[in-house]
């Protein structure tokens, strides 16, 4: 699956943000509840959406991961 298809950013939805295409769920708040220990499945229940698009939010956050690097500070021995 290309993320592509079910992720889409809209300035007339949101504001522009990033959302679920066809929604108005933005990806930060799918991975939101995700990082806070939320399963997959019930944050597809919560907001009505498909398996496939929890994934292509994964793959969106994976893809820009890999596209920029963050400056991490040095730990201190």
């Amino acid at each position: 699956m290309d993320w592509r298809e079910r992720i889409s950013a809209d300035p007339k939805v949101c504001h522009g943000k990033v959302c679920i295409k066809g929604t108005r769920v933005m990806v930060s708040i799918v991975l939101d509840n995700l990082a806070a220990g939320e399963s997959a499945e019930a944050t597809a229940t919560a907001y009505h959406l498909q398996p496939e698009d929890i994934q292509a939010a994964l793959e969106y956050a994976s893809e820009l991961a890999r596209d920029r690097v963050v400056t991490l500070p040095s730990e201190v021995v």
